[in-house]
């Protein structure tokens, strides 16, 4: 960690905490049925330990649509503009996602865009992770070779195994529905692993 120059993060479940969203959209999708919450939920988990999106795979179980994402729910962790403030105070930070339109907006309101430098997110680009190009694109407009960047995300599929084929950095943060994954192989297997954004500063300061 060393040459490190960029350090880049996900957003959701990683700045921002979308439990909110997930019960919504859970009521969402079961509105009008007679599955419980609890059985819609449960199910989710058991995709989610099998490093499988959990909620969009029970809702294609039971044959049921989703809804619109609500980002209007969506809050940042309690921790995240410390995290971002005390890295941003030696490193250039950016952001690689897969988000709807408006992300930069959204994290200028919840008080994080100032501590950023590049916002990558999907909808804006017409790419999304897993894709390499995206991440080839934020290395390409951050100026910064593979070898000079971190990632840092929940997700081993979205984030880890992607960005480690290029040959960044990887930081596996364990929080959300992400934290049930197993590291199943190599490609899989970040630098580090961490269970709270307070425990990431540490790691490059």
């Amino acid at each position: 960690m060393e040459n490190i120059k960029w350090i880049f993060f996900d957003v959701g479940s990683t700045l921002v905490d979308e439990s909110s969203c997930y019960e919504r959209c859970v009521q969402e999708i079961i509105r009008g049925t007679d599955i419980s919450f609890q059985e819609f939920y449960e199910r989710m988990l058991f995709y989610y330990r099998q490093n499988r999106k959990g909620d969009l795979e029970t809702a294609k179980e039971y044959g049921l649509p989703t809804p619109q994402w609500p980002s209007a729910l969506e809050r940042p962790y309690p921790q995240a503009e410390s995290c971002l403030k005390q890295l941003h105070a030696k490193y250039h930070i950016g952001i690689i996602a897969n988000q709807t339109i408006g992300t930069a907006q959204r994290l200028e309101n919840f008080g994080l865009l100032k501590h950023m430098d590049l916002v990558i997110s999907s909808a804006e680009e017409g790419v999304k992770k897993p894709d390499p190009a995206i991440f080839r694109l934020a290395l390409e407009r951050a100026g910064c070779l593979p070898q000079e960047a971190v990632m840092i995300g929940d997700r081993l599929d979205n984030d880890i195994e992607p960005a480690k084929a290029l040959g960044m950095g990887t930081v596996w943060l364990r929080q959300g529905f992400g934290a049930l994954s197993k590291v199943r192989n190599e490609a899989e297997k970040p630098d580090f692993i961490v269970s709270q954004l307070k425990e990431v500063a540490p790691l490059f300061l």
